[in-house]
């Protein structure tokens, strides 16, 4: 016995030899007509699929069973299309709630942390690349408190948000601090309702299509997109590093008319010692 294989093994699968080799050719030969119609289908067809192109444009009978191995063995995996992040979460619950608009457009109301905005915008960089960018700005300071970015829409972008959020108020929240945002999904979600709460966060929602409700930080996005050299950036680890320097110079160096030409951190600091 060599390398653990009898004798008599070894000599039927010497006798096997034309037999795998036919089996072989075989292969070659369905593979070119399962590789035409996969790549036709630009690359979206399953073994179903192909075998139903086959049957009725070909006039082949071939099992579903050996065109999944033949594209397992040439490695043509077809391209799924992911699901819409939005449509997912919808379905995860029917409990999604909206809230009533509680702040009236009274962003500044005098007090660092009492009026805090937050919403969602989308980064284009590199070579079509897409990140989205979610923040939280103070209504009174004008000072971005969190932003997280990511790749995905799921509900972890504002989930993130919220954590670093609580993390840089020091100080914890002004009694009745307010969370204000648009009707979008993510602030909708029970989950994330659930959370703020227990953060002893009021929750306010911006009237549906009134982008007006939450100029602040629209206005911000539009600002920031204007002013920020995001959109050469080739990694999501350059995108982020850019971003960060932009928010850190603005909340730190950027001095505001309105702030009583103060930077956002002054003018935050600033409250805190008058309150």
């Amino acid at each position: 016995m060599l390398a653990s294989v009898s004798k008599s093994g070894y000599y039927a699968w010497i006798k096997a030899a034309s037999i795998r080799q036919a089996r072989e050719d075989q292969d070659e030969k369905d593979i070119k007509i399962i590789k035409e119609i996969f790549y036709r289908k630009k690359q979206k067809a399953g073994n179903l699929q192909i075998k139903m192109d086959l049957e009725n444009d070909y006039s082949i009978i071939m099992n579903h069973k050996k065109i999944r191995r033949l594209m397992r063995k040439y490695e043509l995996f077809a391209k799924v299309r992911r699901a819409n992040p939005y449509k997912e979460m919808m379905k995860a619950t029917v409990e999604h709630r909206t809230c009533p608009n509680l702040l009236q457009r009274e962003f500044d109301q005098n007090e660092a942390g009492k009026v805090l905005l937050t919403d969602i915008t989308y980064l284009y960089y590199g070579n079509g690349k897409k990140a989205y960018l979610s923040c939280v700005k103070d209504g009174s300071t004008k000072e971005i408190i969190a932003h997280y970015i990511s790749t995905s829409l799921g509900m972890d972008i504002v989930y993130e948000t919220l954590k670093i959020m609580k993390r840089s108020m020091l100080e914890g929240f002004p009694e009745k601090a307010m969370l204000h945002s648009d009707q979008g999904v993510h602030y909708t979600h029970p989950e994330f309702q659930k959370r703020v709460k227990q953060m002893k966060l009021i929750q306010s929602m911006s009237r549906r299509g009134n982008c007006w409700d939450n100029a602040p930080i629209e206005s911000f996005f539009g600002h920031f997109k204007d002013e920020a050299d995001y959109k050469e950036c080739n990694s999501l680890r350059e995108l982020k590093r850019v971003v960060n320097r932009y928010f850190k110079e603005y909340n730190n160096q950027r001095y505001q008319w309105g702030l009583k030409k103060m930077t956002p951190v002054q003018y935050r600091d600033h409250l805190l010692m008058a309150a």
